[in-house]
C-alpha cells in the first residue's frame, strides 16, 4: 500500500502553551471506548475528575464536557493534565491525532493537517509546491468504490493542481479556472467526453457571465450557519476589508483540493467539493486581516463542524448565494 503525504506533514509538532488558539477550548471531544475505559478505571484524583466530566451523547458516545468554554483538562498554563500526569499516549485518539488527517482508500493513504490548527495552517500557508512523498508499507484493502472513477478523480486532481500552481493567471484568474475546471472534470466522472478546456476563453466568457455585488449576500449567507465562536460571530458582521490576492491564497487552494477532490468517489459530487473550495477562498479573502489567523478561524469553524459542511455543499446547488455567475463576479 502506497502512503502520501505533502512535505510539511512530518514537520508538524503541537507547540502546546504557545498556540494562540488552542484545540482544548471551545468544542466537546469524543473520547474513543478504549481510552473511556481507561479513565474510568484510574484510581486517583485525576480519575475522579475525568469520571465527573465524562458523559454520554446520543450521537458521539463519550464525550468530554465543555467547562466555561474550555476542556476541564486544560490547566492554566495551558498544557493539559492528561498528558502531564499520564503521558501522551494516555491521551484519547482525536487528541493524539489532531490536526493529523488520513483519508483511506484501501489500496493507498493520503495524510495531510486540518487547517484549524494555527500550527499546521502556518506550515500549510508557507508551503513550498512540492509534490507529495510517498512510501510504500504492507496493507491495504479492496477498494469498495469504482475504481474507474477514482482514476479519473487522480488524472483530474492532477490537472486541478496544476491550474493553481500556475502563476501565468493572477490568483483570482486560478480560481476561475478552478470553477470551470470542477465542471469540465465533473462531466469526465461521469462517464461523458467533455470539450476541449480552453482557458483564455473561458476567462473572457467568465467576464461576461458574472454578476458583481454579491459579496455581502455570501457573508450572510456563512452568518446563518451554526456559529461556534464570538469571534467568528464578529468577522462576519463587522464592515468588509478585503485582504489582497496574494500567492498564500494558492496554497490555501491547493489544501483543499489536495483534501476534498478524491472523497468525490463516494458520491460522484465533485463540483460542489469544488465550489467549496473556491466559495472558502473568496470568503476568506473578504473577511481581511492576517490570511492565516482568517484561514484557521474558518476551518474550525467550517471543516470541523460537519452540519456546516453539509450545509454549504447542499448550497453550492441551490443558494441565491452561491451561484457561479455571483462567484465570478467576485472574482473579477
Amino acid at each position: 500500500m502506497q502512503i502520501f503525504k505533502p512535505a510539511y506533514y512530518s514537520r508538524f509538532s503541537c507547540i502546546a502553551d504557545q498556540c494562540p488558539d488552542s484545540c482544548c477550548k471551545e468544542w466537546e471531544v469524543e473520547i474513543d471506548p478504549q481510552t473511556a475505559a481507561l479513565y474510568r478505571s484510574l484510581e486517583s484524583p485525576l480519575g475522579e475528575c475525568l469520571r465527573a466530566v465524562m458523559k454520554e451523547d446520543p450521537e458521539w458516545g463519550t464525550v468530554m464536557s465543555i467547562e466555561n468554554g474550555r476542556c476541564p483538562m486544560w490547566r492554566a498554563d495551558g498544557l493539559c493534565r492528561i498528558q502531564a500526569e499520564l503521558g501522551h499516549d494516555a491521551l484519547c485518539k482525536t487528541c493524539r491525532e489532531f490536526p493529523r488527517l488520513c483519508h483511506d482508500y484501501g489500496t493507498f493513504q493520503e495524510l495531510g493537517l486540518e487547517l484549524s490548527c494555527p500550527e499546521a495552517a502556518r506550515l500549510i500557508l508557507t508551503a513550498d509546491e512540492k509534490p507529495f512523498l510517498s512510501d510504500k508499507v504492507p496493507g491495504g484493502d479492496i477498494p469498495d468504490y469504482d475504481e474507474d472513477a477514482m482514476s479519473v478523480l487522480l488524472e483530474t486532481r492532477k490537472a486541478a493542481l496544476e491550474i493553481i500552481q500556475n502563476k501565468a493567471y493572477s490568483e483570482n484568474q486560478m480560481l476561475t479556472l478552478l470553477l470551470y475546471y470542477g465542471y469540465h472534470a465533473q462531466t469526465l466522472l461521469d462517464g461523458a467526453e467533455a470539450p476541449a478546456f480552453r482557458a483564455e476563453a473561458l476567462l473572457a466568457e467568465a467576464k461576461e457571465l458574472a454578476i458583481p455585488g454579491g459579496e455581502q449576500d455570501l457573508v450572510h449567507f456563512f452568518a446563518t450557519l451554526e456559529i461556534l465562536t464570538l469571534e467568528w460571530k464578529n468577522r462576519l458582521t463587522a464592515p468588509l476589508s478585503p485582504a489582497p490576492w496574494t500567492a498564500q491564497l494558492r496554497n490555501l487552494t491547493r489544501y483543499f483540493v489536495e483534501r476534498y477532490w478524491l472523497q468525490a468517489v463516494s458520491d460522484f459530487d465533485l463540483v460542489g467539493r469544488v465550489k467549496f473550495a473556491v466559495v472558502s477562498c473568496i470568503l476568506i479573502r473578504l473577511l481581511g486581516g492576517d490570511l492565516l489567523s482568517t484561514a484557521q478561524l474558518y476551518s474550525k469553524e467550517l471543516e470541523n463542524s460537519p452540519e456546516n459542511m453539509e450545509t454549504v455543499l447542499d448550497a453550492a446547488y441551490s443558494h441565491s448565494a452561491l451561484t457561479d455567475q455571483k462567484l465570478l463576479g467576485m472574482l473579477q
